[in-house]
């Protein structure tokens, strides 16, 4: 698999490149990766798929914890709307453009992103009221 290590202000004209040029036309994941302790402290993982030559293509952008904002790929994949929330709530991952980033797995007042190495796991959370 072709992994390329890249600069966040880079994300999307590489993409786009992968899309148009190189025939990446499915994207398939983004996460992010919490290395607490070292800085900058996140790196978001994508990944992609050729079908034309089944190649896959994996990108790491490296964000800091003090700027954790990168472009979203919405524009370029409509699936990327719903990844990236995912992201935004688990990690606080930024997607700048990407109108919707309501929560999609846990429920609205959830306080923390819990795949963060530093939640504090017996934390309690805020009561909601049951919806019937």
């Amino acid at each position: 698999m072709l992994v390329l290590q890249l600069p966040a202000a880079n994300l999307l004209p590489v993409v786009q490149r992968l899309r148009d040029e190189f025939g990446c036309t499915l994207f398939l994941d983004v996460t992010a990766v919490d290395r607490l302790g070292r800085e900058p402290r996140f790196e978001l993982v994508y990944h992609f798929l050729c079908p034309q030559h089944m190649q896959r293509v994996r990108l790491k952008v490296e964000v800091a914890e003090d700027a954790l904002s990168v472009a979203t790929l919405t524009a370029l994949y409509g699936s990327a709307r719903f990844m990236e929330r995912e992201v935004h709530e688990m990690y606080g991952v930024h997607f700048a453009g990407n109108d919707d980033l309501r929560p999609i797995l846990l429920y609205e007042g959830f306080v923390g992103h819990p795949l963060r190495k530093d939640y504090p796991k017996k934390r309690e959370q805020p009561l909601v009221p049951y919806r019937t």
